[in-house]
């Protein structure tokens, strides 16, 4: 039943390929820009977020440079000073406040929508001209209607709604990092290809040359040459 109920979400959100499409340009936008995006979530989506950063930091599927891509769930001393002095509320909105610039990006991930501390990050951002984006569940939400971009996954179940995010996430990664890097499949040049020897002159010798080692010029399929696969999600 899971199963199914998965694959009919996913079904659902192949139909939908222009809203992910914006996320993805956004996201190259920034980064391309020289901005960076900032990424927030609560509990299963604060891990989402941070899932999301190392992607991007670090390596998706293709060897580049690093992206700059900040979880604002990953600084416990931050988190706690916020939340002791203003409020859970403002954890995400003060921290946008500290480092987002125009031109970036926040990214909040929300199966309910509903949070108050993401909306509040949400309408932080707008005020500084970043562009924000959510991911949430099915239902129309707060946060949906305070972003500019907002990915709904298809479901009102919160753990397949997680399940679809981290989809999302991968799709949203992959269409980055190959926009980024320039080239989504990886291939190999082709061989050389060798000059005709030239004829003999007629005053040349016709006699082989005794003792000459042979020089193949080998396959160069044995050259420990591989293509890559194109990392494109089917």
């Amino acid at each position: 039943e899971r199963a199914v109920a998965l694959d009919r979400a996913i079904t659902i959100l192949r139909a939908r390929p222009a809203v992910v499409a914006e996320v993805a340009a956004a996201l190259v936008a920034a980064l391309r820009g020289g901005g960076k995006v900032l990424v927030a979530g609560n509990g299963g989506s604060a891990a989402e977020a941070q899932h999301f950063a190392t992607e991007l930091v670090g390596r998706f599927k293709r060897e580049r440079e690093a992206y700059a891509v900040l979880a604002l769930t990953a600084d416990t001393a931050v988190l706690t000073a916020v939340a002791n002095d203003y409020g859970y509320d403002e954890v995400f909105a003060r921290q946008v406040r500290a480092l987002g610039r125009a031109g970036d990006v926040l990214l909040l991930f929300s199966t309910s929508g509903e949070s108050e501390n993401v909306v509040r990050a949400a309408a932080a951002a707008r005020g500084l001209g970043l562009t924000t984006v959510a991911l949430t569940g099915g239902r129309a939400s707060r946060l949906g209607r305070a972003v500019d971009l907002a990915v709904r996954a298809p479901t009102d179940d919160t753990p397949l709604a997680q399940e679809l995010h981290v989809l999302l996430l991968h799709l949203l990664c992959d269409l980055v990092e190959a926009e980024l890097s320039g080239a989504a499949v990886d291939t190999l040049a082709p061989p050389p290809v060798e000059s005709p020897p030239r004829p003999m002159p007629p005053s040349a010798s016709p006699l082989p040359r005794i003792g000459s080692p042979s020089r193949g010029t080998g396959d160069p399929g044995d050259r420990g040459e591989s293509i890559a696969t194109d990392g494109v999600l089917r």
